[in-house]
């Protein structure tokens, strides 16, 4: 019985945790008043993906099942892999790769001329780093590098483990 359940928790458990990441995300915006960068909404993407794939591994057969997780943890990698980037661009060691990472250009000869070019909403620039706990010098992407690794960890080890007891 417990082979037959352990890959559905380890799956129900995985798209919880992603679906908690992105909890935090929008709870920082939505209370916390942040505003994300074009690089904070990318790294969202591999969250969303994994949220899918647990939910997909959760009801398909076992063997499949830890197939597709085993993509979740790739798609965890590849978000820890953008928010290293993410954090390069705020460490200043690299250019952002997005063209909407930089702070908007507001030009025009008249008053009227600037503000028709201004953006809908306000944008934030992706090498000023937003910190979700005030004190502690680690960046919301630096806090998304370590999380998803120890995800994508924790998640191999328990596919592993599952693995072995087989």
């Amino acid at each position: 019985m417990q082979n037959s359940t352990a890959p559905r928790t380890i799956a129900l458990l995985t798209a919880l945790a992603a679906a908690a990441a992105l909890g935090v995300a929008y709870g920082s915006e939505r209370w916390g008043g942040l505003v994300p960068c074009a690089l904070c909404l990318v790294e969202r993407w591999p969250y969303r993906i994994v949220i899918v794939l647990g939910l997909l591994a959760a009801v398909i057969p076992n063997g499949l099942g830890r197939i597709v997780l085993t993509g979740a943890i790739l798609a965890l990698l590849a978000g820890a892999g953008v928010a290293a980037i993410h954090v390069g661009v705020e460490f200043h060691w690299w250019p952002s790769p997005l063209p909407e990472c930089a702070a908007p250009h507001i030009g025009g000869a008249s008053l009227a001329d600037r503000l028709a070019s201004m953006p809908d909403r306000p944008s934030k620039p992706c090498d000023d780093p937003t910190f979700l706990i005030p004190g502690l010098p680690v960046s919301m992407a630096a806090l998304n590098m370590l999380f998803a690794l120890v995800f994508a960890a924790i998640l191999a080890i328990s596919l592993f483990r599952h693995r072995s007891r087989r």
